[in-house]
């Protein structure tokens, strides 16, 4: 194909903010199970492997192992970023190189664009917010990948004439819609326009959009080829990259000038929605495009090399609003029942959508007024600082957040004042969270996607309270009244709110309770540490514990750091465990020195001296007779407090199968004999022994340097389970010997040796056998990387590995690896 043509694939990737507005972490969503959250999930099934993804040959072997971010154009949200940054630091250092390595491709143009900070359906939002979350977008983009960027991502692809005044205001030069957004195009040079509404318009080449208000001022703008981009998510083309090349191939116009060939989609789609999507767009990227004489490019190098011929005007929608790619009806799903919708019976509506909207919106403009009237002592332009506060949010350290005051404090600040400024700034940001537009888009206001935006709110709710003395949660829940739930228990919003929203808040003593319960197992907590607990750091003034009889007692000094807000509260604690799983936490305020010590010594002396009832009432007449029980602490902090609690029940419980196991083993041998089912509790109880059994088998053959001639202990006990017909527990082994297998690759990269190669091999011959799955990607990335160092040359290769040609090359197989060019090259052919 001689004429240029050029393919460019899309990915927005993006999750909804998720943390709990009061800890500033995800807490555990069971319905991710296995993974703690949703963004571990789908960071496992989609954001590593497209870091890493694999091209296949026709024997399914891995030919290459390539970054999907480097060939292809993508978007990632600001605050999903953040959380990668944080957790999964290598996949994000990916996402960043790859951009790097996409500008010395396309002529200095990368691969990633901006997005909108925290995906606020634009249209809908005030002017304000509109400004805050592109300049809050902006400024995150040029942080984490170093240079201005040429395009933002659009939330849902909303966009109306006030969003794209902002977008040119903001130097924006181009953005993606969806062709439904495009109404009328013609040619820059004048003449009649053509309605191309109903998607009609030719997605090939990019348009200029002037602005109405100023025609003077415009923005390009690409429309995504909507039949392959809707077919990706619905059709089988993430099955079969030769598939999905003929219909991208198949949108070429020939004899039709330069065009480029491109389409948008969730990112998500490569791997999560569609798994194995990841392996089908690095083969279509690094050697299907190649092969059939396409380019790759990216939006801003196809802009530079082919700017629009062609000007376009977009459907305005109802009163001015826009229109977006996943609503039929302008933007109404973000503040109506329009029908569109997601999940839940069919005869639930959606008509909480817009209450929930004039809720939030009655909220936004009340804050609004103590932001700036509280604000205004301090700031000396209270909305350029909250433009400006992304740099905060960016890093959150002294000598930014002190740079950030000496910029927009009118005065020097004191210690207290800065925490209220900070407050204040924090309110703005939640004020801003509780938009993002996942909130409205499925079917049920008590949806886990609408607490969390009402979780954002009620904690804008509280600081705006807590800095203005001021009362805003009863009239906001009269608000949240009349958005009517489908479900009888929630009843409406203000159901919800309190049903599913206030069990989440968190206060600092709630923070001071769980560090207080577990200092009572923990004896790593020495006076004067700091310890982090979520989003505040706990200093240890002072610590005391002792024991008597059934109870132990802890009393101590704690001071509480908010690193958000640098809020300090100095509180004492006393915490007593009756027996083993009754615990009563008291909390409050520290006083003096002096009162500190005539506390400690009462409490202390009551301890030895009282009943535990008249304990817990003298504990009372100081601390007031509210206190914290484990059932007062979050999910995950209840479970691991349990889980240490309970570690040598569960070992005699352990213990006590194994009894139950060894004493019955004739009988089950004999219910096997006959035929009958063996009873359930001695199945549980063969299950359990037989599984433990066989994990510390593996650690055993393990511990002698994982020699196949020693592995008769393993198969035997795997056969006992066969002939009693029972499941043993494979996950603790897999986990186990996935690591194990890694850090022998590992040694292998570093110095390789016939006896860490024969070792790696034995794992993956036993798991074979006993059918044990492995996570081989850690493995398979290292030894393909030590491979691609040889860069094809024989002199290159060590002499360990010449030596052990064969070893090696089974391990690679075993691995999935490809091995034909390295045996040519070995072979001396290559």
């Amino acid at each position: 194909m001689t004429q240029d043509v050029y393919i460019c694939l899309h990915g927005h990737f993006y999750q909804p903010p998720r943390e709990n507005p009061w800890i500033e972490e995800i807490e555990q969503q069971d319905s991710a199970t296995p993974f703690h959250d949703w963004n571990e999930r789908i960071h496992y099934e989609c954001y590593l492997p497209n870091s890493r993804a694999r091209a296949l040959d026709a024997k399914g072997k891995i030919v290459e192992i390539v970054n999907n971010f480097e060939r292809s154009s993508f978007n990632f949200g600001p605050t999903l970023l953040s959380w990668l940054e944080a957790k999964h630091p290598d996949t994000y250092k990916s996402i960043i190189r790859a951009d790097q390595v996409s500008r010395e491709l396309h002529r200095g143009h990368g691969n990633a664009i901006a997005q909108v900070f925290n995906h606020m359906i634009m249209p809908l939002a005030n002017l304000r917010d509109k400004r805050t979350q592109v300049r809050w977008g902006l400024e995150d983009f040029r942080h984490r990948f170093g240079r201005e960027p040429e395009s933002i991502w659009l939330p849902e692809t909303a966009c109306n004439e006030d969003t794209l005044e902002v977008l040119v205001e903001e130097k924006i030069k181009f953005i993606i819609l969806s062709p439904y957004q495009a109404r009328a195009v013609r040619s820059m040079e004048g003449g009649e326009w053509k309605d191309v509404t109903g998607g009609h318009i030719d997605p090939r080449n990019p348009y200029r959009c002037f602005l109405k208000n100023n025609p003077s001022k415009y923005l390009d703008i690409f429309f995504y080829d909507g039949p392959i981009s809707r077919a990706i998510g619905f059709d089988n083309l993430l099955f079969d990259a030769k598939l999905f090349m003929d219909r991208l191939q198949g949108a070429v116009v020939k004899d039709g000038g330069p065009q480029l060939i491109h389409i948008a989609t969730d990112g998500e789609t490569y791997g999560h929605h569609k798994p194995f999507g990841d392996r089908v767009l690095g083969f279509l990227t690094y050697i299907e495009v190649p092969k059939r004489g396409l380019k790759l490019t990216n939006y801003g190098e196809y802009l530079e090399n082919y700017p629009p011929k062609n000007e376009v005007r977009l459907i305005e929608g109802e009163n001015g609003e826009g229109t977006a790619w996943s609503c039929a009806h302008g933007v109404s799903r973000w503040k109506d029942h329009c029908g569109c919708r997601g999940g839940g019976p069919a005869n639930w509506t959606q008509h909480w959508r817009k209450p929930l909207r004039w809720a939030l919106d009655w909220l936004r403009d009340e804050l609004a007024r103590v932001y700036e009237k509280e604000g205004s002592k301090y700031l000396k332009d209270v909305w350029a600082a909250r433009d400006d506060y992304i740099r905060i949010i960016l890093d959150r350290n002294e000598k930014t957040i002190r740079s950030f005051f000496y910029k927009h404090a009118q005065r020097e600040l004191g210690k207290t004042e800065v925490t209220a400024c900070l407050k204040l700034l924090e309110m703005q940001r939640y004020l801003m969270l509780m938009y993002t537009s996942c909130g409205w888009f499925f079917s049920e206001i008590s949806g886990v996607e609408t607490v969390q935006i009402l979780q954002y709110a009620a904690r804008a709710v509280q600081l705006g309270e807590e800095l203005s003395g001021a009362h805003y949660e009863s009239e906001f829940l009269e608000h949240l009244a009349l958005a009517k739930s489908n479900i009888e228990m929630f009843k409406d919003g203000r159901g919800v709110y309190e049903k599913l929203v206030r069990p989440a808040m968190a206060t600092l003593q709630h923070i001071v309770s769980y560090y207080a319960i577990c200092s009572i197992f923990e004896d790593y907590y020495a006076e004067s540490d700091v310890v982090k607990m979520y989003a505040y750091n706990l200093h240890i003034l002072h610590q005391r514990k002792e024991f008597f009889g059934t109870i132990t007692m802890n009393f101590g000094r704690v001071k509480v750091v908010s690193r958000v807000t640098l809020e300090e509260r100095d509180l004492v604690f006393v915490v007593i465990q009756i027996g083993f799983y009754d615990f009563r936490c008291s909390v409050m305020p520290f006083k003096d020195e002096a009162s500190f010590e005539v506390l400690e010594r009462d409490l202390f002396d009551a301890l030895y001296q009282l009943p535990i009832l008249d304990l817990s009432k003298k504990i009372d007449t100081y601390f007031g007779e509210s206190y914290y029980a484990l059932k007062d602490l979050r999910l995950g902090d209840r479970a691991n407090i349990i889980s240490r609690l309970t570690h040598e029940t569960i070992e005699k419980v352990s213990n006590f199968y194994e009894n139950i196991y060894e004493e019955n083993l004739r009988m089950n041998e004999i219910y096997r004999s006959i035929n009958v089912p063996i009873p359930v509790e001695f199945r549980y109880a063969a299950e359990h022994t037989l599984s433990k059994r066989l994990m510390e088998a593996v650690r055993d053959w393990g511990s002698q340097g994982f020699p196949l001639k020693k592995t008769l202990p393993i198969y035997r006990i795997i056969d006992s389970a066969k002939a009693l017909d029972v499941q043993i527990h494979k996950e603790p082994i897999s986990r186990h010997l996935s690591e194990e297998l890694t850090s022998l690759v590992r040694k292998i990269v570093a110095q390789p040796s016939a006896e860490l190669l024969e070792q790696a091999v034995s794992i993956l011959k036993l798991s074979k056998k006993i059918d044990v799955f492995l996570d081989k990607r850690v493995v398979q990335d290292e030894l393909f990387a030590f491979v691609r160092s040889w860069k094809g040359i024989l002199q290159a290769i060590p002499q360990v590995i010449r030596e052990q040609e064969a070893h090696f090359l089974n391990l690679m197989e075993d691995l999935e690896l490809s091995t034909e060019k390295l045996r040519k090259i070995m072979s001396g052919n290559g």
